[in-house]
């Protein structure tokens, strides 16, 4: 993940915040049925995982508006950065999963070894590509067992250590000010965020914190495995989601967006017992938005029977979450549907 954007189904995921203190509001795993707003807040967040990439290839715009149709209430796109400083929306810093870069003979001199993230990664990279270049590679799909006849056409360390902007500005400067451009401001839930809904996200809490003088837009923290060091500190994840940090964190954040597994850790394909890392972070009236759910019979547990209605299930009603992001937006919203319908319109 990194930033992430799209028009009033969105929900960035960046890099990415000093602030007032956060007022309270109630968490959407806890909301009754209520009367339904643009975007509903009556039930858990349907979070369109890098769009409908489960069907077509992720970050592209058939993704999105796929998800779109399919009901999602918030589109995850990915912010990364081009050579000439233009924001585009990728989700990995190199290019090699996602794109046919490898067959482009006039880029094979692109090939370079960078550090990320503490380790040494070699590919072909967003960074080494300007705009025009990147929109002659074709999008494909990650995995190679979903469908690929629909191929064509973050991390905000990474991008300010390899990207300069000439005036002088950060990554995150760049990103804040292209939201204010689209109209992307307000709190959670107050009448000019209802309008243009979005949730700014990043594995970099340094990056959450300094945008929050420049935007008062909602932000989630992301977590990954918690034996994983952070992109920003020398910190693992398991530090990182102490009750000390949670509290250093929650004036900058209205969430947490967990890897899954650091939720309910799993051995040999079966659950093991949740943690309290929920509980905790619903004490702080944090909303908790883990990820990614997908409705292969590779990415579910033993105990779904390969049923991805039974995964949402145990999610959103044992564990209790506030969103899923998930691969596939149509099943997640058929389930909900079938479980939780919205209010009918009048």
């Amino acid at each position: 993940m990194g930033f992430k954007y799209f028009l009033p189904l969105l929900l960035l995921s960046l890099l990415v915040a000093n602030c007032a203190s956060r007022p309270l509001y109630r968490l959407p795993s806890e909301a009754k049925h209520a009367t339904k707003k643009p975007l509903q807040t009556s039930r858990p967040y349907n979070l369109a995982h890098r769009g409908s990439n489960g069907e077509l290839p992720e970050e592209t715009a058939p993704a999105y508006m796929r998800a779109i149709e399919e009901g999602a209430d918030f589109i995850e796109t990915d912010i990364l950065s081009s050579k000439d400083g233009v924001l585009i929306c990728h989700h990995d810093v190199n290019l090699d999963d996602t794109t046919d870069v490898a067959d482009h003979k006039e880029f094979a001199d692109r090939k370079r070894t960078y550090e990320v993230q503490g380790m040494n990664m070699t590919g072909f990279f967003t960074v080494d590509f300007t705009l025009k270049e990147l929109k002659t590679l074709g999008a494909k799909q990650r995995y190679p067992f979903r469908d690929q006849q629909y191929n064509e056409i973050k991390n905000p360390v990474f991008i300010n250590q390899q990207v300069k902007w000439a005036d002088g500005k950060k990554f995150e400067d760049k990103f804040v000010e292209t939201l204010e451009k689209y109209g992307y401001k307000g709190s959670y839930m107050s009448e000019d965020w209802l309008k243009q809904p979005i949730f700014i996200q990043s594995f970099a809490a340094t990056s959450l914190v300094y945008i929050s003088s420049m935007t008062d837009s909602p932000k989630l923290f992301l977590i990954d495995d918690v034996t994983i060091l952070t992109e920003d500190t020398n910190k693992t994840y398991a530090e990182i989601t102490s009750d000390a940090y949670l509290d250093y964190i929650k004036p900058y954040v209205i969430g947490i967006g967990p890897w899954k597994d650091t939720i309910v850790p799993v051995s040999n394909n079966r659950l093991m017992t949740p943690t309290d890392l929920v509980a905790r972070a619903h004490s702080r009236n944090l909303q908790v938005h883990p990820y990614t759910y997908r409705n292969e019979n590779q990415f579910l547990h033993l105990e779904f029977n390969q049923d991805p209605y039974l995964e949402y299930d145990y999610w959103l009603n044992k564990i209790g979450v506030d969103g899923l992001f998930t691969d596939f937006t149509g099943s997640l919203h058929n389930y909900q549907e079938l479980k939780s319908p919205l209010p009918q319109q009048q």
